[in-house]
């Protein structure tokens, strides 16, 4: 039989085939078009975990992929397949516009092959492909340290429990194997990405081989876990051992690119004496581990017997609340598709069957509507204009307060041990603020456990009276934190935050000279800290610019009112009191808002008034976020506009500005898609696409107008971000792009889904990652 010739000259076999993964459909086009061309197969795939789903069914003899992708990056895909026993050979080229030196060597670390940095030739591109082909890396499996952390893998851990085990049953002193876990692992890795793992991995490392004694093994499993082999000693010995290192652990404070962090470790241990299969013994191990989970109080927990063989994943998640997600996810997520199949029914089929059931009347139904759905959305994009313009015009609090300043307070609310990885760096934020009379900084936090945080918490009250932490006993809501924290409070007006916020130094200074000025709530700019860490962030970012520097104050000067977005607010005291917060609301903030604007009360919105959080860093995360968001909206909307429109004490002014956001708002979402519908029933009434006409000048015109809205409201944003989001020009040009591509409707699709839960009574809450 006679051999084809391959792409480098050389006679073969079948044609090696390369494996293209990017999310920019005109980049993998492009890459897919230039090594076929050079004569390989080639696969392709819009993410990491697509292509960890076409690796499971097809071959591939290399990989060339993105780094900033969603769902999974291309880091974290590496970080997959260097693990898996059957992939782990696969050469590996990483494409990125990230040129930095350490992020090259980052890449490197992590197991890529070959790096590029974007825009790349396409001789280029063949050249490194056709190089790594000739000359395919050593199999993972031949190195036995990861290269990462310089810890052993688990298969190499596993190999050498198993040889210790034997030294047991031959009569040598029984040992232990244990695994240390970090509680908030999953939700650093989401605000901090891959790299801060790695990094937060290699500190761990550090100190865990420092604490170690010359028999002890270590390694590290691929979900991040520390491994622990612990030859000729006991389980009381090794829980004694774990103990010591477990306080040591919590004690620090750990870098993850820039951010300070404090970690809760897990330990779980298992003894071995006559056991023979040391992937058994590892197993109690995670058990156990399960088990220490429940109770987070630093103590290492030993396997027994009727804890059983099979460590029960679902028994808690990663935030102590309960069913882990995997329990019901299948429920969960076919209910959730369920739910936005159906807002597309409603939206689209439905009015596109009604044209055609109407028969020869549709026609005319259906433009009547098209000019109503056209003037709808010139309306909404004026309205857009309109807040930009208004947002220009910068608004300074007097430059002295009208009294003295008084004795003020500080609540962040915080729900442990979701956020207590970050509050410590969140309290020295707050005491670095520099106020000239007395601030009282109160943490109100909840959590259905004690957890070691909670003495670092009251040695930091020890050192500094200003901050008093108050743990909220039998709370569920960040509602009855703050409600119960206003019992505690002496000062005359208070901030409230979340317990990822660090406000700027004169932010209470600032704030005072509007309250004393007779206004009852500032609303400030929440800015996000962490715009840099994945393309989700670095939308948000770009948001909040939009949202807290542009629609806020310019809807305020519009309407008469501002709206208290729930952190970064600052109140009368008195007010607040009388007002309090209802926790039965998803949007508790919003509620409280729309109470105090109907009872008369004066909010305003200062985008100068500067508090920096960290933004959601995965698609995931940002959908629960919106999804919480625009379903309390539409609850609030629900419960408060008959009663704020017929308030007397709103003006003509007022009212339609709590029409436009209550209202319009929730209704717009669904008359966005309006055009579908009516341009796929002209399309069968006329006997195809081509017969419509599409140069009609009201559609070219309303189109080019409503096409240009975005690019607008960005411009807006733009000229008036912080600097710390400015100076990222890039982040507004993706921002743009993004939204005509498909953020506009991704918010839109959350809106409808949202209305369509609430309908459902479904009111589900989860916490938005703060690590």
């Amino acid at each position: 039989m006679v051999n084809a010739e391959s792409p480098t000259g050389f006679l073969t076999g079948p044609k090696q085939r390369i494996l293209v993964v990017d999310d920019d459909e005109q980049l993998r086009s492009f890459y897919m078009l230039t090594l076929k061309a050079s004569g390989w197969d080639v696969l392709s795939a819009k993410d990491g975990a697509d292509a960890l789903s076409v690796l499971e069914r097809e071959h591939a003899d290399l990989v060339v992929s993105d780094v900033m992708m969603p769902n999974l990056d291309g880091l974290g895909f590496l970080l997959r397949i260097r693990e898996d026993p059957v992939l782990r050979a696969i050469p590996v080229l990483l494409l990125t516009t990230r040129g930095a030196l350490q992020n090259v060597v980052e890449g490197l670390h992590l197991g890529a092959d070959d790096y590029l940095v974007k825009p790349i030739q396409g001789e280029e591109l063949v050249a490194r492909v056709r190089a790594r082909l000739l000359r395919p890396p050593v199999p993972a499996d031949m190195i036995p340290k990861d290269v990462r952390t310089g810890l052993l893998k688990e298969r190499a851990f596993l190999e050498e429990t198993g040889r210790e085990m034997a030294r047991a049953r031959r009569g040598s002193p029984p040992g232990c194997v244990a695994v240390l876990d970090i509680f908030e692992l999953a939700r650093l890795r989401e605000s901090f990405g891959t790299g801060g793992e790695l990094a937060l991995a290699r500190q761990l490392g550090g100190i865990i081989a420092a604490a170690a004694s010359p028999l002890d093994m270590l390694g590290r499993d691929a979900h991040g876990r520390f491994l622990f082999l612990l030859p000729e000693t006991g389980v009381d010995a090794a829980r004694r051992r774990l103990h010591g290192l477990a306080r040591l652990i919590c004690s620090r404070t750990f870098d993850m690119g820039g951010n300070q962090v404090r970690p809760t470790p897990v330990v779980g241990i298992a003894g071995f004496g006559d056991e023979v299969d040391a992937q058994k013994v590892l197993r109690r191990a995670h058990v156990a581990r399960e088990r220490a989970l429940l109770d987070l109080n630093l103590q290492p927990v030993a396997w027994q017997p009727e804890m059983g063989e099979t460590a029960q994943s679902a028994a808690t998640d990663r935030d102590g609340k309960g069913p882990a997600a995997g329990a019901n996810a299948f429920p969960a997520g076919l209910r959730l598709g369920i739910q936005v199949a159906a807002t597309y029914v409603l939206a689209i089929a439905v009015p596109f069957l009604l044209y055609l059931a109407l028969g020869p009347a549709g026609r005319a139904v259906s433009r009547i509507v098209y000019l109503l759905v056209v003037a709808a959305l010139v309306f909404t994009c004026l309205l857009i204009w309109a807040e930009g313009f208004r947002a220009l015009a910068r608004r300074d609090p007097p430059d002295e307060p009208a009294r003295p300043y008084p004795t003020a307070s500080a609540i962040i609310a915080a729900y442990l041990p979701n956020e207590a990885a970050t509050v410590e760096s969140t309290i020295a934020a707050f005491l670095r603020l520099d106020y000239p009379a007395e601030l009282e900084i109160i943490l109100a936090y909840n959590t259905p456990r004690d957890h070691p945080i909670e003495e670092v918490l009251r040695e930091i009250a020890r050192k500094d009276p200003r901050f008093r932490p108050f743990r909220v006993n039998g709370s569920e809501s960040k509602a009855q934190n703050v409600n119960a924290a206003l019992s505690e409070i002496r000062g005359e007006f208070v901030g409230i935050f979340d317990a990822d916020h660090h406000p700027d130094p004169d932010s209470f200074t600032r704030a005072w000279r509007w309250l004393s000025h007779g206004n009852d709530i500032v609303q400030g700019h929440c800015l996000a800290r962490n715009g840099d860490a994945t393309w989700v962030s670095r939308i948000v970012a770009v948001e909040f610019e939009q949202i807290y520097a542009v629609s806020h104050p310019g809807r305020a000067r519009l309407h008469g009112f501002g709206i208290f977005g729930g952190s970064n607010g600052y109140w009368r005291t008195s007010l607040l009191r009388e007002t309090r917060m209802h926790g039965f609301m998803l949007t508790e903030d919003i509620d409280s808002s729309l109470r105090v604007i109907a009872a008369g009360g004066k909010i305003v919105s200062d985008p100068r008034l500067v508090s920096r959080e960290l933004a959601p860093t995965t698609l995931g995360a940002l959908w629960n976020q919106r999804l919480r968001w625009a379903q309390g909206w539409f609850q609030v909307s629900l419960e408060h506009f008959r009663t704020a429109i017929r308030s007397p004490r709103l003006t003509l002014r007022n009212k339609v500005g709590l029409f436009y956001l209550l209202v319009w708002r929730e209704i717009f979402p669904w008359i966005a898609v309006q055009i579908a519908p009516i341009v796929l029933y002209w399309a069968v009434a006329l006997g195809g696409v081509r017969r419509l006409e599409w140069w009609i000048p009201l559609f070219v015109v309303t189109t080019l107008f409503t096409l240009g809205t975005g690019p607008g409201q960005a411009l807006f944003t733009y000229r008036l971000a912080d600097p710390q989001v400015k100076r990222h020009t890039s982040w507004f040009w993706s921002y743009v792009l993004s939204s005509v591509v498909f953020y506009t409707g991704f918010k839109n699709l959350v809106a409808r889904v949202a209305q369509v839960k609430e309908v459902m009574k479904e009111r589900d809450w989860r916490v938005t990652p703060r690590a």
